[in-house]
């Protein structure tokens, strides 16, 4: 079985990076996606003859990516097309006007100030510069390191030497909690709260240690002509290029091992592929349930229930619009957050939600109706829980309202098609429709997180739900965390030979790297 290729399960972003990267070091690879295009979570769907994406939307870290393209022996800039944005996000309330923050910082402190005051603005200047603190401890050590514990084994990566840094990244301390040392204003509470929805989890509950992701998204957001798709595409075009064969339809119903490795992966379709290596892009729990059966199982462990991270209720529409001034990112907040969160936590969608809508064409000179993503957070109940017509109704009746009620009119009826919990759950089993694995609730949730490396020698992990986290870039760090594992387990065996590449496997710090 020397010569058998590494198959890696899945094409979202962490099986592309997987395949991309080893492929590009001489590896044979072969890429089985259930699905008829590759992308998983970053996907779009047709509305009314119209393409619309209904994945993730927001394009942070590009360095990570630069530097996977590199180390795959090609350039961003030759696949993609990317627009850096001047503008981050745009933010409303109930008729009191909107908040943007800014790619140049200054104008977003003195955005803040008009908004909320001069005290608002200090606040926002001593958030930011903790939360970049806390981004600088733990980039190398645990953002782009393998999974590690807490917490001598972090802190050795982190510095023996540096004995302050554990208490500097405030673990036992909720992000909420911290917040309100930041900011008097609840809207600016709000604001940058829903930060820890980027990883599905609620900033009531998460560590303060999130903070760090309002650091990243700082330091720029990119759109992408042709959309995240476009992304996926491009990596897999990289990988083709570097001698991966991908095949599209084909569901892995089962993970073979001799219960001391990978044997192979036997196909829905009754076929068999002897493989010694094996990375599976899919949330571990799909391991842990059963789902590449039984002989899997042990390999990763089921998340919770009460563990796993939000869903989603999204809308793909096509609208005219009136009454409020659109950006790419915008956020419509709710007016009463706490009440929000109780019910997602009670297995609810919130009635008065608060509502992310993507204005896909923003910017561009394309005629009315515009394309639409708009997201509000659910419970991950789509498993035990089927959303009728009524509650799907009700739940855009209670979107549009929330639009409405910050100044924004969409048509009614709205065209639109709506993905619930339910479809999620269908579409990446044993989930129950969590977008971003388990929940980044409490201090030792990162650290719970599945690694690349799983109980089974030769099986991997890659994904969003796997270390480091959710999110695209954190998928592409899983994917290049797996093909690490994968290369230095079997690089003894010296069987395949490298091939040239520019800078090879090593990625510099993105926040060190240009983000011009």
């Amino acid at each position: 079985m020397a010569d058998t290729p590494t198959v890696i399960i899945g094409a979202g972003i962490g099986g592309l990076t997987t395949a991309a990267l080893l492929s590009a070091r001489g590896m044979p690879v072969t890429v089985l996606e259930k699905e008829a295009t590759p992308g998983g979570k970053v996907r779009q769907l047709d509305v009314d003859g119209t393409p619309i994406d209904a994945g993730p939307t927001v394009f942070t870290m590009r360095p990570v990516i630069d530097a996977i393209f590199e180390a795959a022996g090609a350039c961003t800039d030759d696949h993609l097309q990317l627009t850096r944005a001047d503008t981050l996000a745009r933010h409303a309330w109930d008729r009191t006007g909107h908040l943007d923050l800014f790619a140049d910082h200054e104008r977003s402190v003195d955005a803040i100030g008009r908004f909320a005051g001069s005290n608002a603005a200090r606040g926002f200047r001593e958030f930011s510069t903790e939360a970049k603190r806390i981004f600088d401890i733990l980039d190398e050590p645990m953002l782009r390191g393998s999974k590690v514990s807490w917490p001598l084994p972090l802190m050795w990566r982190i510095g023996l030497w540096r004995v302050g840094a554990l208490h500097a990244i405030r673990p036992y301390e909720s992000l909420w909690k911290v917040l309100g040392e930041h900011f008097a204003d609840p809207r600016l509470q709000q604001l940058f709260g829903r930060y820890t929805t980027y990883c599905g989890s609620s900033p009531f509950q998460t560590p303060a240690t999130l903070m760090l992701i309002a650091h990243v998204e700082a330091q720029g957001v990119w759109k992408i002509e042709g959309g995240m798709s476009a992304l996926a595409n491009a990596l897999e075009a990289v990988a083709r290029g570097n001698g991966t064969k991908f095949r599209y339809g084909a569901r892995v119903e089962e993970i073979q091992n001799d219960r001391r490795r990978v044997s192979g992966v036997k196909l829905e379709s009754g076929e068999v592929m002897p493989t010694r290596s094996v990375v599976c892009n899919a949330d571990p729990s799909a391991l842990g349930s059963g789902m590449f059966g039984d002989a899997a199982r042990r390999a990763a462990s089921v998340t919770k229930p009460r563990d796993r991270s939000l869903s989603a209720m999204v809308w793909l529409a096509k609208s005219n619009t009136a009454g409020f001034d659109l950006d790419h990112h915008n956020v419509f907040f709710s007016s009463d957050y706490t009440a929000e969160f109780e019910a997602i936590n009670a297995g609810r969608v919130p009635s008065d939600p608060t509502a992310y809508v993507c204005a896909l064409d923003h910017g561009t000179m394309g005629t009315a109706p515009q394309r639409f993503q708009i997201i509000v957070n659910a419970p991950a109940n789509g498993d035990t829980h089927a959303y009728s017509e009524q509650e799907k109704d009700q739940c855009t009746s209670n979107m549009l309202s929330r639009l409405r009620s910050c100044g924004l009119e969409l048509e009614t009826p709205l065209p639109h098609s709506l993905v619930t919990p339910s479809d999620f759950s269908k579409l990446f089993p044993a989930t129950g429709g969590a977008l971003y694995g388990r929940a980044s609730h409490g201090w030792a949730a990162s650290f719970l997180r599945q690694g690349s490396r799983t109980r089974i020698r030769g099986l991997y992990c890659a994904g969003g739900a796997t270390h480091p986290g959710a999110g695209v870039p954190m998928a592409a760090l899983s994917g290049k965390l797996a093909s690490e594992a994968v290369l230095s387990d079997r690089i003894s065996t010296r069987w395949y030979h490298r091939k040239a590449t520019a800078g090879g496997m090593s990625m510099r710090s993105a926040m060190t790297e240009a983000t011009g």
